[in-house]
Parts: C-alpha cells; structure tokens; sequence
C-alpha cells in the first residue's frame, strides 16, 4: 500500500513539475491574455487605452498606448521625452517582464496620437532595454 502510494504521490508531483515549466510561447500567450485583461485600470498621462498583441511565430509582442494627444510637432518632442520614462516604469513594476526580453521576445511598442498615428515607436530587444535602463 505504502508503494502505491509512494507512486502515485511520485507521479503527481513529475506531472506538477511538467506542467509548471512553460516555454516563451506560452508565457508570450498569458502574458498577452493577462494584459489585455487589465488594460482597463492602466492609468498613464494622457493614455486612454492600452492594448497587446502577441505574434507567437515572431517571438514579438507589440504594445499599443492610444492618447489623447493630437499628432503635431510639440506633442512629438513631448512624447519624445515621457514615453521612455512610461516604459522604465513599466519594466520596473514587470508591467512589461525583463524575463520575456532575456528569452529573446520583442516588444514593439507605440505610442499612438489620438488619430492613431504613431507619436513615438520603440523597440524593446535586450540591448534596447540595457541602454533604456541606464538612461
């Protein structure tokens, strides 16, 4: 009986341990998933909305932040200066997750005016962040 149980508990625990080891794919799906969950009580200046969209074949993951902003000369040099700053944050709160970057995922990031044309695009690989980081 001790055995059986010994087995049972012993497969269990090799099925917990399978299960709970997920590949860059998945993680790039829940991520997604979860962000687009909470996007909703995302507050940023002049933000009105947040959106992901994971490209799983690409290991990309793109980032949408629609203003308020109109798309002119000074809005551009203003978002210039304050979207990096979002993102830093961003990377510090894991609202964007070091651990997807060091596994080789991409983040296209936009910050978009209130048109949807782009005020300002980064890209976040590995090195993009390192040099972000120490700005």
């Amino acid at each position: 009986m001790r055995k059986k149980i010994s087995r049972i508990l012993f497969a269990v625990s090799i099925m917990v341990l399978l299960v709970s080891c997920k590949n860059t794919k998945q993680k790039l799906q829940e991520y997604v998933v979860e962000y687009n969950n909470t996007a909703k009580s995302f507050k940023a200046e002049n933000v009105t909305l947040t959106t992901a969209r994971g490209y799983i074949n690409d290991d990309k993951i793109e980032l949408r932040f629609e203003t308020n902003l109109e798309q002119n000369e000074p809005n551009k040099v203003a978002a210039n200066a304050s979207f990096p700053e979002l993102l830093k944050e961003m990377i510090h709160k894991n609202q964007i997750p070091k651990e997807l970057i060091e596994e080789g995922v991409r983040f296209d990031v936009y910050f978009l005016a209130n048109d949807n044309t782009v005020l300002v695009k980064e890209i976040l690989d590995k090195e993009a962040v390192v040099v972000l980081l120490k700005k």
